[in-house]
């Protein structure tokens, strides 16, 4: 064997026994009977590639730690299927060395094929019931990134005081709060094959009270009104790169427009408001 081939061949036998150790330490890690015996199923699959490798390179495999305590602290923060949907996405890489080695070793081929074919079903059947909700986790965030985002603007130009701005934004995300929640459990409630509309109503409240606690963080800490609407508009805009890079994940949809959408739908709100602000201060002269 070339010793080009052999080095290709001694990563993937380290990347199977890593992989093979985070689905172990996700199995245990879970309180579902059913997401333990898929991940098993996995980790059980990666340790057989791991073995195959082995007899070619004739030594053991070295398990990266930091990548399995990486993972497994991921999935504990953003729980099974963004993790496992992590791990699938990096395998382009796997999937080209492996075409590579399938000319010289006849395993590679069988490997890539087990690895596409057999992952992806038993990913599929992992079940967490906050994805049952992320829809609702959405419509929290989005209205909250862009109704508060907008009234913060406003209200910095036209008020131009953080206490009051601070104040005003609080009154209007905590009535918002309710309003979306209430909003949430009566639509899901008249949905036939909505079963939890209250757990639906929830989520989207405790979304938009996280985010509209974020936004005034910055009126609370700091005493210009502009450079708090800096911090603000900064806040926002991680947030939805955050968030919008979790649902891109879970969802394997595209993570660019959904940020480009997000954060021109927020920011463009948050400046038609800013300019209401000012035309309105200007308009009834006031001064504070």
């Amino acid at each position: 064997m070339k010793a080009e081939t052999l080095a290709i061949v001694q990563q993937m036998q380290n990347n199977e026994a890593t992989d093979h150790a985070i689905y172990t330490a996700l199995a245990k890690q879970t309180k579902s009977p059913e997401n333990r015996k898929v991940l098993e199923k996995i980790a059980s699959d990666e340790a057989v590639h791991a073995s195959i490798w082995g007899r070619y390179t004739g030594s053991e495999a070295r398990v990266n730690l930091f990548r399995v305590r990486l993972f497994v602290l991921l999935g504990k923060i953003f729980g099974l299927v963004f993790v496992i949907n992590l791990l699938e996405s990096g395998e382009g890489d796997a999937s080209a060395a492996y075409t590579r080695l399938s000319g010289e070793l006849p395993e590679a081929r069988s490997i890539l094929e087990d690895e596409n074919r057999h992952e992806a079903q038993l990913a599929a059947m992992i079940h967490e019931e906050s994805l049952s909700y992320i829809s609702s986790m959405v419509l929290g965030l989005n209205d909250a990134l862009v109704e508060l985002t907008g009234a913060l603007a406003g209200f910095t130009l036209a008020l131009n005081d953080n206490q009051v701005v601070g104040m005003a934004g609080f009154i209007t995300g905590v009535a918002a709060t309710l309003s979306m929640a209430a909003s949430e459990y009566l639509s899901k409630k008249a949905d036939p094959s909505e079963e939890h509309p209250l757990k639906a109503a929830v989520y989207t409240g405790i979304a938009y009270m996280i985010t509209v606690a974020l936004l005034l963080l910055p009126y609370m800490l700091l005493s210009s009104p502009l450079v708090a609407l800096f911090f603000c508009l900064v806040i926002a805009g991680l947030i939805i790169l955050g968030f919008t890079y979790f649902v891109s994940v879970v969802r394997k949809t595209s993570f660019l427009h959904g940020f480009l959408e997000m954060i021109g739908i927020s920011f463009s709100v948050a400046a038609i408001s800013f300019l209401i602000g000012w035309a309105a201060r200007a308009w009834f002269n006031i001064e504070m």
